[in-house]
């Protein structure tokens, strides 16, 4: 009779030795020869200008000097829909570590119930039951009792299962920074094709004002015996021309208006008001931050595209652990304890009393090949994840590189194009001071005129595409969420309404 718990004794310390068999490889980061510096960048960066950028990085849409922008800005985080999905997933992703985590602990369920059972009295040499000697066919039953299991993690299936889940939850923390900085981008890039089509728009309205004084012109040196009726039909069709213009830029201007309105989670047209009357009542871009420096290095330690592929990286390599474990032997101890009586004071007696004890062990055999399958494709996952964050790795350098090419060329392609706006005013102001005099024909003057306003035009233009540029350079390098600390978000579940069993067990 000791024989038994003495072996079952040694059985179980024998296999808790090997709980610190940990199968599988242990994960490695996958380290990629970077360069020394950006190839595009105008020059090598400082120690201090490094620095600066850093601390910039944290808010960056700040150096664009615009109070209203900082206030969206601020609004979107606390509302974006987006935003709001990825905090539950991150949510949803500590769950299932959890659970996974439940594996190392023992697993306990009860049951109780009554009846009464029928047995078929109709078979010859029906053997008696035990405490019913009449044989008869129905016996009434109380039972009661518990099932319990504790899997020995002996090879560190348990402990890569949670490894895996632990490093997918690294994963749901960089998707979601990287949905932050998207929608940063996003944001500040709508507004500015805003404050750009607003510029544009406030062009367009002080041309229609220079025509409709062309056309006043024509007509008083028409009545004055200078002028005749073809310049006159000449100003109003420039009138009419430079008036189709405004429909659309006031179309762009409201769907833009639109976009942020939902970026911010609000319905489309709550901002519009707003957003029209601008701080001082004329449209105006805001101003250019200095162009930021930086190193590869900090782009791979900022970019959460590139942080969310290492981990999901180490999270393959974590599931080849899991799928190493499925080939060795498992083992557990199961406990059964279900007592049967059929009256209430014979259900705690020891007549009563069923139960059983023992250890376990499972080993895979034969299984045609699943298991060691299994092992294959985790392992060509891995290989395809590091991978996958090596790529991920380049594509973020040539955004960067990109962004920089477009931030320094269109810089000079703006500068050009601010003198080619001057000189054209200077024109089309000689043009009309002469047509007034007398000594110049009005086709100068609309030439002039429509020179001026693709000029002027193009100009907003382009200081539009280079803000634009700015909020490129500035994602490509995974700015914008460094200041920003994950939220504490609750699922939405009123507590008074689960039962006592959910509240007592909830965390």
């Amino acid at each position: 009779m000791k024989t038994a718990p003495r072996n079952l004794t040694a059985f179980c310390l024998g296999s808790l030795l090997f709980a610190g068999c940990t199968v599988g490889p242990d994960y490695k980061p996958d380290h990629m020869k970077l360069p020394s510096g950006f190839v595009e960048s105008d020059h090598a960066a400082t120690p201090e200008e490094i620095a600066r950028t850093e601390e910039e990085m944290k808010e960056w849409w700040g150096q664009y000097n615009d109070p209203l922008l900082n206030r969206l800005v601020a609004q979107a985080i606390k509302g974006n829909y987006d935003l709001l999905i990825a905090d539950q997933r991150i949510i949803a992703a500590r769950a299932v570590r959890e659970e996974a985590a439940s594996a190392w602990y023992p697993q306990l369920d009860a049951n109780a119930g009554g009846g009464t059972n029928r047995y078929s009295i109709a078979v010859d040499n029906w053997p008696l039951r035990p405490g019913n000697p009449a044989n008869q066919p129905q016996a009434s039953v109380l039972t009661y009792g518990a099932q319990a299991s504790w899997e020995i993690d002996a090879f560190g299936r348990i402990r890569r299962e949670v490894e895996a889940s632990e490093r997918a939850i690294d994963v749901s923390i960089e998707a979601r920074r990287a949905t932050l900085m998207t929608l940063l981008s996003d944001l500040v890039r709508a507004y500015i094709a805003l404050r750009g089509a607003q510029l544009r728009f406030s062009i367009a309205q002080a041309n229609v004002k220079n025509a409709q004084d062309e056309v006043d012109l024509a007509k008083k040196l028409y009545l004055e015996g200078i002028g005749n009726t073809l310049q006159i039909a000449q100003a109003s069709s420039e009138l009419d021309s430079e008036t189709a213009t405004l429909e659309p830029l006031r179309a762009q201007i409201d769907q833009l208006t639109h976009g942020v309105s939902v970026l911010l989670g609000d319905m489309p047209g709550d901002l519009k008001q707003e957003l029209e009357a601008l701080p001082g009542g004329v449209a105006s871009l805001p101003v250019t931050p200095r162009f930021p420096a930086t190193l590869p290095s900090i782009v791979v330690a900022n970019r959460p595209d590139i942080r969310a592929a290492e981990r999901a990286y180490a999270e393959s390599t974590a599931r080849i652990g899991v799928a190493v474990a499925q080939l060795y032997p498992k083992f557990s101890i199961p406990l059964n304890f279900n007592p049967n009586a059929s009256a209430m004071y014979q259900a705690f007696q020891i007549n009563a009393m069923s139960w059983s004890f023992m250890m376990l062990a499972t080993l895979p055999v034969m299984h045609g090949g699943r298991f060691t399958s299994q092992v294959v494709e985790a392992r060509a996952r891995a290989e395809a994840s590091r991978l996958a964050y090596r790529k991920t790795v380049l594509t973020a350098f040539r955004e960067v590189e990109d962004a920089m090419t477009s931030w320094l060329h269109n810089d000079r392609y703006v500068a050009q194009l601010h003198r080619a706006s001057q000189d054209s005013g200077l024109a089309a102001d000689r043009a009309r001071r002469l047509y007034a005099a007398g000594l110049t024909d009005y086709l100068n003057v609309l030439t002039t005129q429509r020179t001026l306003l693709n000029a002027q035009d193009r100009e907003a233009v382009a200081r539009t595409a280079r803000l634009q540029d700015t909020v490129a350079l500035y994602t490509s390098m995974g700015a914008g969420w460094q200041g920003m600390a994950l939220r504490t978000t609750e699922l939405p579940i009123d507590a008074a309404k689960q039962s006592i069993l959910a509240k007592a067990f909830s965390r």
